[in-house]
């Protein structure tokens, strides 16, 4: 959400930051409705101080006995007017914070114009693609040749963009999560590991900005809750509607959970395997700040995920999104993207966001300074710690052997009760699909 005061009195920047969303100046328009706003306040305001005068008036009028008729009907002119102007203020009031609560964030100066994903701007690239001795499979083919990756069944049961994992593809996805989080909890990552609900209500998607703009994105129950797109959502409201003390600041949490998503944009985008689904499991990273230190907060964010595909041996790129391909929260992004032979091409696998204080309007969450008095907007950032679906995807297809097996990285044996590699299909199984 913006602030209209900053739009009152930085106008140009405000338009500037809209151009960078590849948007229309709006500045102008929205000034004139909050123009028109506080003139109907103000109105209402004096008619209000009007009837406060004339009402003292009739009540000296009638301790002295003199007639007092005229005064009572000028005191009922002005109710009417003072309802009008207060209807009036509020209709534009409503009017202002819809036409504002749409919008997106204004990006920081240092993020690259662009209109698209061809604006973005390459940061590092860390390990180096494997030249593989013969032709890699992609994550589908290797799965199913084990029949422990079944999308047959799961579309049968659920539809499409849903799967079923099984024996050792389910506990590598559980692998992938415990070492995540074991990561990310431990000192070095600093987060504190929060089991959150998988429901919310209406303004708990308001506050990170998910509503009203992309209810369609998000699935919704018949008694008024939504499911999680990410648990990005019930771990920043965390500090919805409270105050917090500097002196508890940054706070760090981390939460294990699926996420559902309509993908309602996404028709005929990645149909072919765990790419895209309607319920993936996540970790996810959200941190709270103040506006002093989010970029730094930033820049941690997105190296306790790089270390993640660093420890799993995983080749990456990270990169900066340009104004035109960043989420509407978002004032700066970083996007790392994971090697993926059977693609041949980098996926996202992470995308960290600094949101400046953007969600902290929505929500009303603030902090209190150490030093001077009052309360300021936090700031909230968030990304993920990683996508787990996404980096299964790349350990089968990065680790893969000619024989359909699967080297386990070393990081993920201690989870796997020492398995060092998922077995390699059997023959009859791959004789029974060639039928």
């Amino acid at each position: 959400m913006h602030d209209i005061r900053f739009i009152r009195e930085n106008p140009a920047a405000f338009d500037a930051g809209l151009k960078k969303r590849n948007l229309a100046p709006l500045s102008a328009e929205l000034l004139e409705i909050d123009k028109r706003r506080r003139a109907a306040i103000s109105e209402s305001e004096a008619a209000q101080a009007q009837r406060k005068a004339l009402s003292r008036q009739i009540g000296i009028a009638k301790g002295k006995g003199e007639p007092a008729e005229a005064l009572m009907a000028e005191v009922a002119a002005l109710e009417a007017t003072l309802k009008k102007g207060e209807a009036e203020a509020a209709r534009l009031d409503e009017e202002l914070t819809h036409r504002l609560e749409v919008l997106p964030n204004l990006p920081f100066d240092d993020v690259p114009d662009g209109t698209d994903e061809t604006g973005n701007v390459e940061i590092r690239r860390v390990g180096s693609q494997r030249n593989f001795a013969f032709p890699p499979k992609d994550h589908v083919a290797l799965g199913e040749a084990t029949g422990e990756m079944d999308f047959a069944s799961a579309a049968r049961i659920s539809g499409a963009r849903f799967v079923f994992l099984k024996k050792h593809l389910a506990r590598l996805e559980r692998a992938l999560a415990q070492f995540m989080l074991d990561l990310h909890t431990s000192e070095e990552g600093g987060y504190t590991e929060v089991n959150p609900p998988l429901l919310v209500r209406d303004n708990a998607a308001y506050g990170v900005g998910q509503l009203p703009k992309f209810a369609e994105d998000m699935f919704h129950t018949d008694n008024g809750f939504w499911l999680v797109p990410t648990a990005e959502v019930p771990l920043t409201n965390l500090v919805n509607d409270t105050i917090v003390e500097e002196k508890d600041l940054p706070l760090r949490f981390t939460a294990f959970t699926p996420c559902f998503r309509s993908e309602a944009g996404a028709a005929g985008k990645d149909t072919r395997g765990m790419i895209r689904q309607h319920q993936f499991p996540k970790v996810e990273l959200v941190s709270i700040t103040t506006p002093e230190q989010s970029d730094a907060e930033h820049q941690r964010m997105t190296s306790r995920a790089e270390e993640v595909l660093k420890r799993l041996g995983l080749p990456f790129r990270t990169i900066m999104l340009c104004g035109g391909d960043m989420g509407p929260a978002s004032r700066k992004t970083f996007d790392i993207e994971v090697w993926l032979p059977g693609q041949n091409a980098y996926r996202e696998i992470s995308s960290c966001s600094n949101c400046g204080e953007y969600q902290a309007r929505r929500m009303n969450a603030r902090f209190r300074p150490n030093q001077g008095k009052g309360t300021r907007f936090l700031h909230t950032l968030n990304g993920s710690g990683l996508a787990i679906g996404r980096t299964l995807i790349a350990v089968l297809e990065n680790y893969q052997n000619e024989d359909g097996s699967v080297t386990i990285p070393e990081a993920l044996r201690p989870y796997m009760a020492g398995l060092t590699a998922l077995p390699a299909p059997h023959s009859s199984a791959i004789a029974g699909k060639r039928k």
